[in-house]
């Protein structure tokens, strides 16, 4: 596992996006097609934008999967993970193969039928978040490092509702679903290259839980530090309380 710092969310998701697209371009290259597994949420806008207007990808040879979804949402909420990679994903790159998750019907079904096309093949890149709570997907703490399953059926906790609320997907708590679809911890650390993208300081005692104490199941992204190609993006405030020595363990180039 490496770290990257930024100064600030900008240039980080554009220097994530660089290394995604190479990979990307490679993989694509060698392979004939890709695997990619995408993060949501707001951490991943800046990325996301500067990852669709990159030149040289064949996204008609990408494979599209997704980490997590609420079960019960509407794909016309707001907040709908599916709505979220249409808009800034799908429709911005003419992807045709993706494989999203429906959480309107019976949920365990969805994830059966997905989660057989997820593990057919290995995944060659998987973009990821980190939680407010630490958390991995879904995977809230504490959190399951044990299940091969590719998906499970998960209850949120407040901390993980609430940060929904504060920004901006839902305008009360009671409104955020309790129960969701994510991918297992498992089925992530199989990806052959995870890519974090991680801005923002209500992320840094979550990066610090994770990159400074133990491999927890109640920090679950600290189990990104046993993967042997992930890269860990983040911003001067997301990255403020990690200690110098720890920067210096896992920095992959001198800090921009």
């Amino acid at each position: 596992m490496q770290i990257r710092i930024f100064a600030d969310k900008s240039s980080l998701g554009r220097a994530a996006a660089e290394h995604a697209a190479a990979t990307l371009r490679a993989t694509l290259s060698h392979e004939g097609t890709a695997r990619l597994v995408a993060a949501t949420g707001a951490s991943q806008f800046e990325f996301l934008e500067a990852l669709t207007n990159m030149d040289g990808i064949d996204w008609s040879r990408v494979e599209l999967f997704h980490l997590d979804e609420y079960v019960g949402l509407p794909i016309t909420h707001p907040a709908s993970f599916r709505k979220y990679l249409f808009e800034r994903l799908v429709n911005k790159t003419g992807i045709t193969r993706h494989h999203l998750l429906d959480g309107e019907g019976d949920p365990r079904t969805m994830m059966k039928k997905i989660g057989r096309e997820l593990s057919a093949k290995p995944v060659d890149l998987a973009f990821a978040g980190i939680g407010e709570n630490g958390h991995l997907a879904f995977n809230d703490p504490p959190a399951n490092f044990e299940s091969e399953e590719p998906y499970l059926l998960v209850e949120l906790d407040e901390a993980c509702r609430q940060q929904q609320v504060n920004e901006g997907w839902f305008a009360r708590f009671s409104d955020v679903p309790t129960t969701a679809i994510s991918m297992s911890i498992r089925q992530i650390l199989r990806a052959r290259e995870i890519i974090a993208v991680v801005p923002d300081a209500r992320k840094a005692k979550a990066i610090q839980a994770c990159f400074e104490g133990e491999v927890s199941p109640l920090a679950p992204a600290s189990i990104l530090r046993q993967h042997r190609n992930a890269t860990i993006y983040l911003d001067s405030e997301s990255a403020s309380l990690l200690r110098p020595e720890t920067v210096a363990k896992y920095l992959s180039r001198p800090q921009e």
